[in-house]
């Protein structure tokens, strides 16, 4: 049993982040942090950073007293594929996934990764959006 999240440095993935820590603590279960990215994206300076912000998230949520690990995915970059296939692999009972505010006419259509996960993971799917009044 665990939870799995998708995570990027942005306020879509601090607010899946933040409900991931929550709910995997209020489980008891472990917290899969999945990071996905293009290999043809990665140079030194990216990675790095990435790098540090891991080692932030990782220390928070020991902090937090989570049960959890950070899988860094370097390859094909499809973010959607990843999330499904360590959510398999790890029995995941949940997936988070945050999702951006859209304009009304983007409102229509579900970006292609989230709507991915959702039809393709072998669990139930949370779709978490920021905050508004954080910046």
């Amino acid at each position: 049993m665990s939870v799995v999240v998708g995570y990027q440095s942005t306020p879509e993935g601090a607010a899946a982040l933040s409900t991931a820590r929550d709910t995997a603590r209020s489980l008891g279960t472990r917290l899969f942090v999945v990071v996905s990215e293009r290999a043809d994206r990665v140079d030194a300076e990216r990675a790095r950073a990435r790098d540090e912000d891991l080692a932030r998230v990782a220390a928070d949520l020991a902090e937090a007293g989570v049960d959890h690990e950070v899988r860094v995915l370097e390859g094909a970059g499809d973010v959607a594929d990843d999330l499904v296939r360590v959510a398999e692999d790890t029995s995941a009972t949940l997936v988070i996934i945050g999702l951006r505010r859209r304009s009304p006419t983007g409102k229509l259509v579900l970006g292609a990764n989230a709507q991915r996960v959702l039809l393709d993971a072998p669990c139930p799917v949370l779709a978490v959006k920021p905050d508004p009044t954080r910046s």
